[in-house]
């Protein structure tokens, strides 16, 4: 998906799942590092969940959480296989646990290992049929390799278990308007951003300007790439859009000065941007 945030946001609050309550050899602030609690860092929560793991090995649900938001850290400083393997461990120690599945697929999808990331959902919906959040990573797979049919069929499944997921509704914006289906996806984007606040508002204002660069609305989506950039200032898909933007307007410096610096942050922004019919 075209995201302009990193992948560090938000992991150690996706991955962080509360541990059980205290009673073993690590420090309470250990077990706290390892929750994912607001502020730590990834190498305190790797830490916290090293302590926990070395001193719970007769507790294999401590343990497999431990694992999971432990991987969670690894990933948010771009280790994948230290998150893998730690994934690994989680899913061995409880075959049922949906989340770690969610998980390791979303690292897989950063690898770049589709099919293993596909699976990896595939068994956590298997597992947890009503888990709107695997939906949705699986959509984003879908989205990326071009499958936007598929992809729309999660989103819409992600929508009807929870009308009000903002990111769904932004994905699906994107699916929608790269099928052609611009209208039904402007009404996503619009529905998204009543949802979205902060980073995730920058990814829907981001994808709403797409939708407007194709509905040929060219001052609406520079004004959605201007507030995207506010919120996310190095956001190489924003600042592409609205170099394109601009050269359809007529103003041909200011668009290649954008298209430019959006190549500089990401070499390859026009092949993905070209994923999604954005030229």
């Amino acid at each position: 998906m075209i995201r302009p945030v990193s992948i560090s946001i938000g992991f150690l609050t996706i991955f962080g799942a509360m541990l059980a309550p205290p009673g073993h050899a690590q420090a309470p602030q250990q077990r706290q590092w390892c929750d994912g609690q607001r502020g730590v860092s990834p190498d305190q929560q790797i830490s916290g969940c090293t302590a926990v793991i070395e001193s719970a090995s007769d507790e294999p649900g401590i343990l497999a959480t431990a694992f999971n938001n432990r991987a969670g850290a690894y990933f948010s400083r771009g280790l994948f296989e230290q998150a893998i393997r730690d994934l690994d461990q989680a899913v061995k120690l409880n075959p049922n646990y949906a989340r770690a599945f969610v998980h390791r697929g979303r690292v897989y999808r950063s690898m770049g290992q589709y099919d293993r990331a596909i699976q990896d959902f595939d068994q956590a919906i298997k597992l947890e049929p009503t888990y709107a959040h695997a939906f949705v990573e699986r959509g984003s797979v879908y989205s990326h390799q071009g499958q936007h049919k598929r992809a729309i069929q999660d989103f819409d499944q992600a929508i009807k278990l929870d009308p009000a997921y903002g990111s769904a509704l932004s994905d699906r914006c994107l699916s929608r308007a790269t099928l052609g289906q611009l209208q039904e996806a402007l009404m996503d984007c619009n529905n998204a951003l009543w949802l979205r606040p902060g980073q995730g508002r920058a990814t829907t204002l981001n994808v709403r300007g797409i939708v407007y660069l194709k509905m040929k609305q060219f001052d609406s989506a520079i004004a959605d790439f201007d507030a995207a950039l506010k919120l996310a200032p190095n956001s190489a898909s924003s600042l592409y859009g609205r170099g394109l933007a601009k050269i359809k307007k007529g103003d041909t410096a200011g668009g290649n000065a954008d298209i430019k610096a959006a190549r500089a942050i990401k070499a390859d922004i026009a092949d993905q941007l070209a994923r999604y019919e954005v030229r």
